[in-house]
């Protein structure tokens, strides 16, 4: 082999290692610096639960991912892949509420627009160019969870890109690291997703928040119509609640129901008993999902005394790395990799386009070379 080809085989080896180096450090979904969000329990993709209550029979949920947690505490007292990324539906709702409710007065008014009418999905009903308040779009949200004042209520707190930016970093600002969000409604999306761990985060922040709680808790109100003719008053008509927790359990006060085709049955639930407030969220449900909700409600009411903590909902500190050798070399190294994640140098996300772009040089340049020796060859 001559010094040619060593030369492109070198190269070739160092930018396939150079890829891997500069891919290592990006933590995967569900995960702060490697480690599950919640605890390393949380990290299965299994049923997790511990203490004398986990000798109790779950119910049988046809949930492909669910979480039961303590609203006071944090503490999370058994799951089934809580950091599996599935499509929210409309429980998507609840990040855009608790996003938008500190930017928005609820008696500011709001012009509706034809894109607002025109979302898909289920609507309550809002008219091009008629006025709403920023109240009636809540409440059109939470009770009928409708797309179109989803979207209106984006448009209000300054456009639907700027809000979807807004949700974005809102859930990462909770760590809810397994969600992205492209659209305000939860409306099926390509790449849109969540988890039952994130969905407890965000129902968690919304019902610290005395406005959230007023619209999960609101069974019915009037919703305005069309415009009136002039001289005529503006009709309105009744809107109901679509929690069929809210209706039916004993103790429950929200928070917020989802379906689609794709996503099937979401549903996350908070109910008090007994001077505990426990959460239920379940996601891919392929029976009645409000109904799976209450059957883990009632099992960790049940339990919840003997049950011992498998995670929590609440910050962890982040975990400390192993300590280094302080040679010359892993000083260089340690210093390469941190420079992509404190913004100095190449940032991690530029490493894989820039790696592929000289993985293509180095094979395109031996290309050449082998082509030069054969025309000399002759």
């Amino acid at each position: 082999m001559n010094s040619r080809a060593r030369t492109g085989r070198a190269l070739l080896t160092a930018v396939i290692v150079a890829l891997a180096v500069g891919t290592s450090g990006v933590a995967s979904a569900g995960t702060r610096a490697g480690q599950p969000v919640g605890g390393p329990l949380l990290g299965t993709q299994g049923v997790v639960i511990r203490g004398t209550g986990a000798t109790t029979r779950l119910p049988r949920l046809t949930a492909a991912s669910f979480l039961l947690a303590d609203l006071t505490t944090g503490d999370v007292l058994a799951a089934k892949n809580p950091h599996g990324r599935l499509r929210p539906a409309s429980t998507q709702k609840i990040l855009t509420a608790i996003t938008v409710l500190p930017r928005l007065d609820p008696d500011t008014v709001y012009r509706a627009q034809w894109a607002d009418a025109k979302a898909v999905g289920s609507r309550v009903g809002i008219v091009p160019d008629a006025t709403y308040t920023v109240r009636n779009l809540f409440e059109g949200m939470f009770l009928m969870s409708g797309n179109d004042a989803a979207r209106a209520l984006a448009e209000a707190a300054g456009g639907v890109h700027r809000t979807v930016a807004a949700m974005n970093l809102e859930a990462q600002e909770l760590e809810a690291m397994d969600t992205h969000v492209v659209n305000p409604s939860g409306l099926d999306a390509k790449g849109q997703v969540s988890s039952a761990y994130d969905l407890a985060l965000f129902a968690r922040a919304g019902l610290a928040r005395k406005d959230f709680r007023t619209y999960v808790t609101t069974v019915h109100s009037t919703f305005p119509g069309k415009m009136p003719r002039r001289h005529h008053r503006r009709k309105t008509f009744q809107i109901w609640t679509q929690d069929r927790l809210l209706l039916n359990y004993r103790g429950a006060f929200g928070v917020k129901t989802g379906w689609t085709t794709k996503a099937q049955g979401t549903f996350v639930g908070v109910a008090r008993r007994h001077g505990h407030v426990l959460l239920a969220t379940v996601m891919h449900t392929t029976a009645s999902s409000w109904e799976e909700d209450a059957a883990l409600l009632d099992w960790g009411f049940r339990n919840v005394d003997t049950l011992t903590p498998v995670g929590t909902l609440d910050r962890q500190p982040a975990p400390q790395a192993a300590p280094i050798r302080h040679t010359h070399e892993a000083e260089r190294v340690v210093t390469a990799a941190a420079s992509g994640a404190t913004g100095h140098g190449v940032p991690w996300w530029l490493w894989p386009p820039l790696a592929l772009a000289a993985v293509v040089a180095v094979l395109r340049a031996r290309v050449v070379l082998l082509r030069r020796r054969r025309r000399f060859s002759y």
